[in-house]
């Protein structure tokens, strides 16, 4: 890594960085930003992903050292004091700790597909348009082991700034790539052997009835309108039993319970 310390926030090397709110609704170019200790390791550990630079809060930079020794040794590191990094960001950044990457060239879905082994499960998104939800979602499948993240044309970038946040880092971990068919993307995994089930408040079953698979894929849809009827109507549907009278969950915590419920029924 190599350590530059940043004065002026209108310094050109840290223009990627500027009022970062406004560069979320306008793009970043293929970039992303990754904030705080957590994501930055998440990052700098990643094949997938490379980092381009680093910006630190001067008195953060000494407990990332340990971090930082995963980054290239050409990494640009700038460091800054308070004033300078909150006029360079546009808002007050308590973290401290900011990092660009550079997005992989998208994968396609069917790639995604011939990488996975003979057992796995995977995350299939249609419509998750809220990026908390995204993020929580991608937390929920790198910790009970979900092989990728499938998601429809509809679904928010898992890679915008607070998805990533949200995710604590797992959307730079878990493979995901896009598919724009549902039912023909429903249609390939059948080929492929997987057991399909989607979660919703009307599902047919309880889902602790559902039994895994070896190849096992889990629909989850927005809030509200939930998966398509077309979908539903042709896949295994799956419901999580709730008391009288409140049908639903947020979708974030439903898919920590389905997928908990297929880890462990698989283990």
């Amino acid at each position: 890594m190599t350590l530059v310390h940043i004065d002026d926030p209108r310094d050109p090397r840290v223009a990627a960085y500027l009022d970062i709110r406004e560069r979320d609704l306008a793009g970043r170019q293929g970039r992303f930003i990754a904030e705080g200790k957590v994501v930055l390791d998440m990052l700098l550990s990643a094949a997938r992903f490379r980092a381009e630079s680093v910006l630190v809060l001067e008195n953060r930079l000494a407990g990332l050292q340990e971090i930082l020794h995963k980054a290239s040794p050409d990494l640009p590191v700038y460091v800054a004091a308070g004033a300078v990094m909150d006029a360079i960001a546009g808002f007050h950044l308590h973290r401290g700790i900011l990092a660009i990457g550079r997005k992989e060239t998208p994968q396609p879905a069917e790639a995604l597909l011939d990488g996975l082994p003979a057992r796995a499960l995977i995350v299939v998104l249609v419509g998750i348009a809220n990026h908390d939800n995204m993020g929580s979602i991608f937390r929920n499948a790198a910790a009970f082991g979900a092989n990728a993240i499938l998601l429809d044309a509809t679904c928010c970038d898992p890679l915008y700034r607070k998805a990533i946040r949200v995710s604590v880092g797992a959307a730079l971990k878990v493979p995901f790539a896009s598919f724009s068919d549902t039912a023909r993307f429903a249609a390939t995994l059948d080929r492929r052997g997987f057991t399909q089930f989607a979660l919703s408040p009307r599902g047919t079953s309880d889902i602790r009835d559902a039994k895994p698979a070896e190849r096992l894929a889990l629909y989850l849809g927005t809030e509200g309108h939930g998966l398509p009827e077309s979908l539903l109507a042709r896949l295994n549907t799956v419901r999580i039993n709730m008391s009288e009278g409140f049908d639903s969950l947020n979708v974030a915590a439903a898919s920590a319970i389905a997928l908990h419920h297929f880890c462990a029924g698989g283990a």
